[in-house]
């Protein structure tokens, strides 16, 4: 085998692609470095895009920057490269996460390349769902998909189910009632108010999704304080389709398995013709996440809710000019 040379059209075109992939609260907190030289690109996270207060061990920031090394292999193995992934090569610089070269296009994964159509076409719902049930066999493509990573996608039970919601109710009433948390949300999120922060990050107000009636709706409300106007209110489903993403152990190796486990598990979702949002909610709360782990399962430490269903598509969140995410050293 032998490395592709890299040029700088090449490496822009599969950050592009890459930097499609979903982050907490959209905030984007990756960077990439491509050593032309040596034919190496390197991901790194940033750590002042991380989130002190709902994620102080940086876990989600480790998930997010999983899933755009994820969309770096996918963008690769569509164009006919084989991408050779090293997790946390530099043990002195805890921030650089991975480096990534890419060999012959013989050995080029057409597996992951299908799953290229999806990048463009997945975005998250915060829309309700329909109560059509998802077949077992698409189910088990899901977690086919993430054992593939190196996870588990765990599909709980009608109680466990309704145990995760509760819990996510409870976690909005801790947020609620955490000054500091409400504030790092609304720092992330786009209204079209003055002193707000790029447009080019965050959750704009058209992807907050509708109001809800009750207590039912399984998705974060990005505008707790009401102050989108005309915002439309909806019933979400009474029976949400959920599962969990997790793995045995809950180092920074995982969650950055984990990260490229989740994005797998949505762009096929997204082939396979369903809608999804992520739940980190209950997550972001360590009294409430040991909860979240189904009994019985191989899952000891769970990463990420994902609901899945049949629904509206979200629409596209902003994204970050790859100039600004990507240097050539």
């Amino acid at each position: 085998m032998s490395t592709t040379a890299l040029t700088r059209p090449l490496v822009t075109s599969l950050i592009e692609d890459a930097v499609m992939a979903p982050s907490m609260h959209n905030a984007q907190p990756w960077k990439f470095v491509c050593t032309t030289g040596t034919g190496v690109v390197e991901l790194h996270g940033d750590p002042l895009r991380g989130m002190p207060r709902g994620d102080p061990d940086h876990r989600s920031l480790h998930l997010g920057c999983g899933a755009a090394l994820f969309g770096l292999r996918v963008a690769a193995a569509h164009r006919a490269l084989h991408p050779v992934v090293r997790l946390l090569p530099s043990p002195k610089d805890p921030w650089h996460l991975a480096d990534v070269r890419f060999d012959d296009p013989d050995d080029a994964d057409s597996e992951l390349g299908i799953l290229h159509a999806a990048l463009s076409r997945r975005h998250t719902s915060r829309f309700p769902f329909t109560e059509e049930r998802i077949p077992s066999e698409v189910i088990d493509g899901l977690r086919a998909a993430a054992l593939i990573e190196g996870c588990r996608l765990v599909v709980p039970g009608a109680w466990h189910t309704d145990t995760v919601m509760g819990l996510v109710h409870a976690s909005e009433l801790f947020e609620a009632a955490d000054e500091a948390v409400r504030a790092e949300i609304a720092a992330w999120t786009r209204t079209g108010a003055g002193g707000e922060g790029p447009g080019t990050e965050g959750i704009p107000s058209y992807a907050f999704g509708p109001r809800q009636y009750d207590v039912t709706s399984p998705v974060r409300d990005f505008d707790a304080p009401r102050q989108v106007p005309a915002r439309t209110s909806a019933r979400f489903e009474k029976n949400p389709q959920i599962a969990l993403l997790g793995t045995v152990e809950d180092a920074r190796e995982e969650w950055l398995k984990a990260g490229q486990a989740m994005h797998r598990v949505l762009l096929q979702a997204t082939l396979d013709g369903l809608a999804t949002s992520l739940m980190s909610q209950p997550l972001e709360w360590p009294e409430l996440r040991s909860e979240a782990r189904c009994p019985g399962s191989m899952v000891s430490f769970v990463h990420m809710v994902i609901r899945l269903g049949y629904g509206p598509q979200g629409r596209a969140t902003p994204r970050r000019p790859v100039s600004e995410v990507l240097a050539f050293d």
